[in-house]
């Protein structure tokens, strides 16, 4: 009966190991499907799955097919308690096979920001990409934004971190 056993477990583990994208063959080097629609997001830098050359270009569709969260919160910007949705930071970098241990993100109008990975691990920061149910326009911080749950930890309302909520995000450079 022993030997059963084990071999049900570890044909179990084998199965479990093979489901998981992370082990399997190629995952991490695998190139990306090709946006369809018009680009939202240019990822390059320290990445190992791209779509256009050396980068990752995601449309909407894309970005809404990542992993995603909801983040009520006020921001220094939006004094009342707001609706933001969108992919997870980290959802994006596992997307290209990020192995970098920080990203330089930037704006539609060239400013930039240095954020550590670690960031968007601890925090769930996300790239909202809707405010209150509708898309957000360029004119109000669309069409991507980093944004830090700051209401449910008040230790992100400081200069540093507002400085990395960049909005109108257009690319990330992993590093």
């Amino acid at each position: 009966m022993r030997p059963r056993i084990l071999l049900t477990l570890v044909g179990g583990l084998l199965l479990a190991c093979l489901a998981m994208p992370s082990v399997q063959a190629g995952a991490g080097t695998a190139d990306l499907p090709a946006p369809d629609g018009p680009v939202m997001l240019t990822v390059g830098g320290d990445i190992t799955r791209t779509n256009v050359g050396d980068e990752a270009r995601f449309d909407r569709a894309m970005l809404e097919a990542l992993p995603a969260r909801t983040i009520v919160t006020s921001t220094p910007w939006h004094p009342e308690s707001t609706r933001f949705e969108g992919p997870l930071a980290e959802a994006i970098l596992r997307a290209v096979g990020a192995e970098g241990r920080r990203v330089r993100v930037t704006a539609l109008n060239g400013f930039e920001a240095m954020i550590p990975v670690s960031d968007f691990e601890r925090y769930d920061v996300i790239l909202a990409m809707q405010r209150n149910g509708t898309p957000m326009p360029i004119r109000d911080f669309g069409p991507l934004f980093v944004l830090y749950p700051f209401d449910a930890h008040p230790e992100l309302v400081t200069e540093a971190i507002r400085f990395r909520s960049v909005w109108q995000v257009s690319r990330i450079e992993v590093y």
